[in-house]
């Protein structure tokens, strides 16, 4: 008879699979269950060399999963100067105590600032004034806008006399002057000229952060950041010290690449598989770059950046999809997911041999026009939604969009139309805590309980078990792991997460304050705490 490696017992087991969704105990080989039922059914199976966890009531879940995050940014972010503050004057603050600390001429980076709750946006003299001898970047909480320092313009070439970039804007005053803020495309201006990190820096920063996404009990993530991050995750992978599952996407810019190998969605192991190519199709609600149908509330003229446009979008899925490779389009305005859904449609018109193995998928979703609601189940696109952002950017969408937010952020309408959704943080834009994701699906509150008892355009609230197998099954099953990952029944991977009070059963307005005692990745406990 096999003897697992581990039993755990006495517990309260969400298995999430349909046939068995509850129970008591678990038992595990080489990093798999092998066994789920009740306790002395498990325990039964238990030998000399087994090692056997009692629970002692705790709850179990399927380890959790972020379906669209940025690993690497999110790593460094960690190391950076947090400018999420509720005043420009406190950033400032932060930023010249760097200073004092930070060698002259060397760079001062940060991340998290939002000039929606400052009143407007910052420019380049604050900067100076408070660290006038450092060039300084920090990256806006949106991350489709970077503001910088007159050194850090210098270090990059920049001037009053330097054009926009194609898929950019770089303010400017009255005078024409250069006010240090960069929208989407001209922010790479300045942080190409940022001292790249070697291989083994992003090595580093990522066993950093890794043990961190293990606290807030993710197991897996789908990643959006590049192929430096993709090297470093190997590297991690060979030595043994990866411990996450990882769905890496493909930058547009490596589609070329990525065609000559050969390669295709789905490629890879139980740890490292590739997903789609990542291409954008707009910018984003805060800087007022999402592409828009109809002109932004209170800015006449202004419908947003359009980045790639139906035709665009055709041609290059007419490349890719053939090859095996699935896309993953980033689009948040409702023009940007019309052209998007438009050429998803002219697709599936055409005779494409070699279909890759995973659904197409759009990233964020945030707003669509009512009658494009039923598309993306009729054309089997998944909806790649970040929950968290609807009550960090409910007042923000309100004043911008006007009318237009209820049909924003439709979890529950897209759900009834048939379509897959599988949700993320888009972390570092916001906290990777999936606890905190699963709150906002549910509630549409913020942890404070704002706006109120029925949450914001609360005809979108989803019901806690569809949010959660948006966090598990759905996720594994659109990364080409359903059945092996995101449940727990046996020929599964060991991956769960442990908690003392159990989420599905809750007060609705708790789920945010979840905190996992422990969680196992491949039949190991990465962190535990009890």
């Amino acid at each position: 008879m096999i003897q697992p490696d581990e039993i755990i017992a006495g517990g309260r087991i969400h298995t999430l699979d349909p046939v068995a969704p509850s129970a008591q105990a678990l038992a595990f080989l080489q990093g798999n269950v092998i066994a789920a039922g009740g306790d002395d059914e498990i325990q039964s199976l238990a030998g000399a060399r087994t090692i056997v966890t009692n629970l002692n009531g705790r709850t179990v879940l399927p380890g959790l999963i972020d379906a669209h995050l940025h690993l690497q940014h999110l790593a460094f972010a960690m190391d950076r100067l947090d400018c999420e503050t509720p005043t420009l004057a406190e950033c400032l603050s932060r930023i010249a105590e760097r200073s004092r600390t930070t060698p002259e001429g060397e760079w001062i980076l940060g991340h998290g600032w939002n000039h929606n709750v400052w009143g407007g946006f910052p420019d380049r003299s604050a900067l100076d004034e408070v660290a006038p001898h450092h060039p300084v970047y920090l990256t806006a909480k949106s991350l489709h806008v970077g503001w910088a320092n007159s050194q850090a313009l210098r270090r990059a070439g920049l001037d009053s006399s330097s054009p926009d970039p194609l898929d950019g804007h770089l303010q400017r005053d009255t005078r024409g002057d250069l006010t240090g803020i960069l929208l989407e495309g001209a922010s790479h201006l300045v942080s190409s000229a940022i001292p790249a990190p070697s291989s083994e820096d992003v090595t580093r920063a990522l066993a950093r952060a890794i043990p961190r996404l293990w606290e807030v009990g993710l197991t897996g993530v789908h990643d959006f950041d590049g192929p430096m991050c993709l090297a470093a995750l190997q590297t991690l992978r060979e030595r043994g010290e990866l411990g996450l599952r990882v769905l890496k996407s493909i930058p547009l810019d490596q589609l070329d690449a990525a065609l000559a190998l050969g390669l295709r969605s789905g490629f890879g192991d139980d740890w490292i598989r590739l997903g789609g190519v990542k291409i954008f199709a707009d910018g984003a609600l805060g800087p007022r770059t999402a592409a828009m149908l109809d002109d932004y509330a209170g800015d006449p003229g202004n419908r947003g950046t359009l980045l790639q446009d139906r035709e665009a979008l055709f041609e290059i899925g007419r490349r890719a999809l053939p090859a095996g490779l699935a896309l993953a389009i980033h689009a948040i305005g409702d023009r940007a997911n019309h052209e998007v859904l438009q050429a998803f449609s002219a697709l599936a018109r055409q005779d494409l041999p070699g279909a890759p193995r995973m659904p197409n998928r759009i990233e964020h979703v945030q707003l669509l026009h009512p009658q494009d609601m039923p598309w993306l189940a009729r054309l089997n696109v998944t909806a790649s939604m970040q929950p968290i952002h609807a009550p960090s950017d409910m007042e923000m969408a309100e004043r911008h969009w006007g009318d237009r937010v209820r049909t924003s952020y439709a979890w529950r309408s897209l759900a009834r139309a048939g379509t897959r959704l599988v949700f993320g943080s888009d972390a570092p834009v916001e906290s990777p805590n999936p606890f905190w994701g699963w709150h906002a699906a549910v509630t549409r509150r913020r942890h404070d309980g704002s706006p109120g008892t029925d949450g914001w355009v609360p005809q979108e609230r989803l019901d806690r078990q569809a949010a959660l197998e948006a966090f598990t099954r759905h996720p594994a099953e659109l990364a080409g792991m359903g059945g092996r990952q995101g449940v727990l029944r046996p020929g599964a991977l060991a991956d769960l997460v442990v908690l003392e009070g159990d989420p599905l059963d809750c007060a609705a307005e708790e789920l945010y304050a979840q905190r996992p005692c422990a969680t196992m990745v491949g039949g190991r406990w990465r962190y535990r705490d009890f």
